[in-house]
């Protein structure tokens, strides 16, 4: 990351001064490094002005309207009735016509006139296509992810989009993990620079700004560490990593000025990322002091209802924490989130929340003040419409700036592995052959997430090398397809090798009697530069001589990032410089460590990047300073307890207690002995009493105490507690038989839940009794 020179010019009279002694002299000094111009906080005070109008308006708001607010519909739900009721965002709606016909509904025809919030998934950008976020974190310098975010903030709200759901800071160190092609990588300093990168390029000094968008970044929190990598999947982790790892580009993201946040679909320690207080309130809003809005991802909020779904009876469900959709809704929102994706569990049973006291009017006023807050500042109330003479304009998107900022960014992106027998730069002087299945796909090109981006606008590898080698031959080899599951199976994707004999020996050169594939090695299997042969089944590339000695070399297709520009740029053929470094562990790379780019040798000697290469990354080191994060000095000890959110669903818990309730106490005087000594029964075993033993706090006693026989009194159960005999005039069950516990459906709350206890088989056991359950 470089370090800039900014030269201050001196006072007039003080540069007279000097050339009257015969010599100038300049004033320099030394700002910040790239990456701590992008870690400078930017967050501004809340504007008087703007509180203020958001107190007047919030105070003519009836309940209904704020329920509205706090609605996130797609561009699928949105009608005219909609947005005549007040909704708050809708998302994914991209026409500028459909946007300007709903914002006209909605600020011309509701009540109080507030406008709509459209957002938008500007990843990588919106019309003029960057590489994907992983591949702009391989340059390790924060104005490339400027430049990307800038240009699509532009892009998009010159279609009347507000606020984009970007940067996804999400760390992760789990490879099997398929999204973590939208982050930057397994460095949580590095995620840190280049989320705040974005968050600066999108929103500027203020994001009211005609060509400005407010961020959203995602997922909120630990999204990234999936157990076995299944996207979606639960997450385990201590507070100690979840605070050196996971929370610190998040942290950065919102000093950087974001001000929404979009919660995440999976769980942390049991708790959902939508409907967890601890994260949502305690960490983001009152610990980084963060004053805009969160909302859930896409029906993130259904999904930690019990399955099957209940009220509604359809629609995601998984997670187990709330029984039905009002559950859910009063969790999720009392929790901390302000806006809700898709799902209408808040809007459709907030009224009948708040009559149950599940939920509360002034956590309903502080989400839609969050909301109402964030609009004013994107300047909608002022600025509601869209330019649709600019906004259906070819010429305000694609230009030739843009394209010539992203086709810098992909040179800045590319990564080189290995250069097998200097195969790079490409010999002119030699014919090329392009083989694989993506070696002429446009649209792959594209990547993930491509917003409205255009096949026609990118080059394919096999047209960006005949450029260079009108001689070049293409040959895909096998097919791919371009569905998803289930419409399509990624096993059918190359699943024979016919055609592959015929790709590595097309050409006059030679025929195909000539063909022997060759192994290939980790390297290349890793997606290197090599263009050794691959076996038959791989998207891959050979080099061949023919018959006549005239050497041949192929390219691989698709292992070279995306270019949006001129066919003819350098690095098409070879001819220029990788500057990328891998932003995450998969072997070593050869000729040097990760933080160095070839050909700089000035950043070694600024002390941005190691002089010595190291065998691998140190994920606590920051690129730029060596200085090992700090742990967050308000660490607490652990995440939200059980107190929080209880299952509601039936739950039958066997637990293995013995000879609790299938005991009878031998009541003898202990008058002479002290209380920690408690009892012996005949043969010399000790009951302890009820009482405080080892600074924990003994158990409640029972209501009635109906379950003891006469005269005996409660023991307290310990781990390692010595056994009780039973005596035979036992009334209740033997000892062999266990304890088992019913916690029925419904929250345990203000006497609303019951236990049923029973000793053995519960569907057999004679003993059966209902304690209700008071807080």
């Amino acid at each position: 990351m470089k370090r800039i020179l900014s030269t201050t010019t001196i006072a007039t009279s003080a540069i007279l001064a000097t050339l009257v002694g015969g010599s100038v002299v300049a004033a320099t000094t030394v700002s910040q490094s790239s990456d701590e111009q992008a870690l400078a906080p930017a967050r501004t005070p809340a504007s008087r002005s703007i509180e203020q109008k958001v107190d007047v308006l919030l105070a003519k708001m009836t309940t209904k309207e704020k329920l509205e607010q706090v609605q996130l519909l797609s561009d699928g739900q949105i009608n005219d009735a909609e947005a005549k009721n007040g909704v708050g965002g809708v998302f994914s709606l991209t026409d500028p016509a459909q946007i300007n016909h709903y914002q006209h509904v909605a600020v011309d025809d509701s009540r109080l006139h507030i406008p709509i919030l459209f957002a938008y998934d500007t990843i990588h950008g919106y019309r003029t296509i960057f590489p994907v976020p992983l591949g702009t974190a391989s340059s390790f310098d924060p104005d490339v992810a400027k430049s990307d975010a800038t240009i699509g903030a532009r892009e998009s709200a010159t279609v009347g989009l507000k606020q984009i759901y970007s940067p996804m800071v999400d760390v992760s160190h789990e490879p099997r993990w398929g999204r973590i092609v939208e982050g930057a990588g397994e460095d949580p300093y590095l995620g840190s620079v280049m989320g705040a990168a974005r968050v600066k390029g999108a929103q500027g000094d203020s994001y009211s700004d005609r060509d400005k968008v407010v961020s959203s970044v995602k997922h909120y929190v630990a999204y990234g560490q999936p157990e076995g990598g299944r996207d979606y999947n639960t997450t385990d982790m201590s507070e100690a990593r979840l605070r050196n790892m996971y929370l610190p580009p998040f942290k950065a993201a919102i000093d950087a000025g974001a001000d929404t946040v979009m919660c995440s679909f999976n769980s942390l320690n049991g708790v959902p990322g939508c409907a967890n207080k601890y994260t949502e309130t305690q960490i983001l809003k009152k610990q980084w002091g963060f004053d805009g809005f969160v909302e859930s991802d896409y029906t993130a909020v259904s999904e930690t209802r019990a399955c099957p779904p209940r009220t509604p009876d359809e629609g995601p469900c998984g997670h187990g924490t709330a029984a039905d959709g009002p559950q859910a809704g009063a969790n999720a929102l009392m929790a901390g989130t302000d806006s809700e994706m898709v799902s209408t569990n808040i809007r459709d049973y907030g009224q009948q929340l708040l009559q149950q006291h599940r939920i509360t009017m002034s956590r309903l006023d502080d989400a839609v003040r969050r909301i109402l807050r964030v609009k004013y500042r994107a300047g909608l109330f002022a600025h509601p419409y869209v330019n649709q003479a600019k906004a259906t304009d070819p010429a305000s998107f694609l230009t030739a700036d843009d394209r010539k900022a992203a086709r810098k960014a992909a040179g800045e992106s590319m990564v080189l592995l290995k250069n097998s027998s200097s195969t790079l730069p490409l010999d002119k002087s030699k014919k090329t052959a392009v083989i694989g299945p993506l070696g002429d796909s446009k649209h792959d090109m594209l990547g993930p997430w491509w917003g409205r981006g255009q096949d026609s606008d990118a080059v394919s590898l096999y047209d960006g090398i005949k450029a260079v080698d009108p001689s070049a031959t293409y040959t895909p080899g096998c097919t791919m397809s371009h569905a998803e599951p289930p419409e399509a199976a990624t096993a059918d994707d190359c699943s024979t090798t016919t055609g592959f004999a015929d790709a590595v020996c097309r050409g006059p050169e030679r025929g195909p009697d000539r063909a022997r594939p060759r192994r290939d090695t980790g390297d290349e299997r890793r997606g290197g530069g090599t263009l050794d042969d691959r076996p038959a089944g791989q998207a891959a590339g050979t080099a061949r001589r023919g018959e006549a000695g005239r050497p041949r070399q192929a390219h691989r297709g698709g292992a070279v990032q995306r270019a949006t520009a001129d066919p003819v740029e350098g690095r098409r053929d070879g001819t220029g410089d990788p500057r990328g470094v891998v932003p995450r562990r998969r072997g070593r790379q050869r000729g040097g460590g990760r933080g160095l780019r070839r050909r700089e040798p000035q950043r070694q000697a600024a002390g941005h990047v190691p002089a010595d290469a190291r065998p691998g990354p140190d994920l606590l080191q920051p690129r730029a300073h060596g200085s090992a994060l700090r742990r967050d000095p308000e660490v607490q000890l652990a995440l939200p307890g059980p107190q929080l959110l209880r299952p509601a669903v039936r739950v039958r818990l066997r637990v293995e207690l013995h000879h609790v309730l299938g005991v009878r106490l031998l009541h003898r005087p202990v008058a002479h002995r002290s209380r920690r000594q408690g009892a012996r029964d005949d043969d010399g075993h000790q009951h302890r009493l009820p009482g405080r033993h080892g600074r924990r706090a003994a158990l409640p006693p029972r209501p009635g105490r109906e379950h003891l026989a006469a005269g005996t009194t409660a023991p307290r159960l310990r781990t390692g507690d010595p056994r009780p005999r039973a005596v035979p005039d036992d009334p209740l069950h033997r000892g062999p038989d266990r304890l088992r516990v019913l916690r029925q459906p419904g929250q345990v709350r203000r006497g609303a839940g019951t236990i049923e206890l029973y000793a053995g088989d519960s569907s057999k056991a004679s003993l059966r009794q209902t304690f209700t359950v008071t807080r």
